[in-house]
């Protein structure tokens, strides 16, 4: 019978650098979660081809070390008992308390601060940890649902495979306990019997077809700064679809007293102006579906985003169209975008559909809201009957 030997030097230093690594990866992993709302709505990122990177801070770790005191003060080693977590030992000659509170513009002070540094984070870490949360909501299976989709998924542990998918750790534990059983307290020897490998199988699965319209107010009354979060949430939207999901289809319809189709170039670039006819771009959303995406085949998710400044005269024509769409629809997003907690004439008309269930709204208030709402519309939902499009 064969014995395997692992190693018998201490990996103690081999193994600093790698844990050193895995503490920084933490630490940013860390940052970004905290930092998620702010990040997503940085207009570095949402400016750029989709490709920049950006800065978090990052509290610095520092490790227990003895250091030389140059002051050459002397100190003594020992104490009287009834310390206890958190009690200053010493402090350097004239130091005094005199200037707490420093740093927050009251004049220089003696207090020590909280380190941070500055770490680059890519596109890719923020997607990865922001898109995980999200998923297309009320995805349901359609004719004709025939595009198949595989992955490969590591779901077994077995005694017999190829020595490139060995699973060291079950195997060192199953070392272990043979070993222990036998009255030893140690790894080695390392046998047969404690190789353990992991085996995978081919997933295959149906994703269904699924189109989404991204409908943006683009007139005189989107200033600058509404249409910045407008164009942030479409941002988003469109990397979480084309990350997660293969076949979904978007559509970009941009209005103001008229909607068209326009390019995806022209979406997030080109600006317009002019007045405000919201039923115009609800038109032309049901002549696209009518045209390309028949409800039978294609699950339907529309979003508008508007200010809520619409002709008065145009709210039922309104309301009665996006009925129209939700009858066809497995959801249907209103983001209005009103910093100054306004009444808006849209909102004030859609107060009627807010009881349906296919409607769902979101009011954005500052940047930071670009991420909720993209929560709120994307959230994950416990559905067994839904087929769920692979990550690809």
């Amino acid at each position: 019978m064969k014995n395997y030997l692992i190693a018998e030097e201490s990996w103690d230093l081999h193994r600093k650098g790698y844990q050193d690594q895995r503490r920084h990866a933490e630490k940013v992993k860390e940052a970004i979660n905290s930092n998620l709302p702010d990040l997503v709505s940085e207009e570095n990122i949402i400016m750029s081809n989709g490709q920049n990177i950006t800065r978090i801070p990052i509290r610095s770790l520092d490790e227990y070390k003895i250091r030389y005191n140059f002051d050459k003060t002397k100190h003594v080693g020992q104490g009287n008992g009834d310390s206890k977590v958190g009690d200053v030992i010493a402090k350097a000659p004239g130091s005094s308390t005199a200037n707490k509170g420093a740093g927050k513009g009251e004049g220089a002070g003696e207090e020590p601060g909280v380190d941070y540094y500055e770490a680059n984070v890519s596109l890719l870490e923020i997607e990865e940890l922001f898109f995980k949360q999200l998923e297309l909501p009320n995805l349901k299976k359609k004719q004709e649902a025939d595009i198949i989709v595989e992955s490969i998924d590591y779901r077994d542990i077995r005694k017999k495979g190829l020595m490139g998918n060995i699973d060291k750790r079950r195997t060192i534990l199953s070392a272990i306990k043979r070993n222990a059983s036998k009255g030893k307290a140690s790894i080695n020897p390392i046998k047969e019997e404690d190789l353990r490998f992991k085996t995978w199988e081919t997933i295959v699965k149906p994703e269904s077809k699924a189109v989404v319209l991204a409908l943006m107010d683009t007139s005189g009354s989107m200033g600058m700064w509404e249409k910045y979060i407008a164009r942030s949430f479409f941002f988003w939207m469109t990397r979480f679809l084309r990350t997660k999901y293969k076949h979904v289809d978007i559509e970009f319809i941009a209005h103001h007293t008229e909607a068209k189709v326009v390019s995806e170039d022209d979406f997030f670039n080109k600006g317009e102006s002019g007045g405000t006819i919201c039923s115009s771009a609800y038109r032309k959303a049901l002549e696209v579906i009518d045209s390309s995406y028949p409800p039978e085949k294609y699950n339907i998710y529309p979003f508008h985003f508007s200010d809520g400044d619409n002709l008065s005269s145009d709210n039922k024509k309104c309301v009665e169209l996006v009925k129209e769409i939700m009858s066809i629809s497995s959801f249907f997003g209103y983001g209005e975008i009103n910093p100054y907690n306004r009444k808006s004439t849209l909102m004030n008309a859609y107060q009627t559909l807010q009881d349906l269930e296919p409607f769902q709204y979101f009011v954005l208030k500052q940047k930071r809201d670009v991420y909720y709402a993209m929560k709120h519309f994307f959230s994950k939902e416990d559905d067994n009957n839904k087929i769920a499009a692979l990550n690809v």
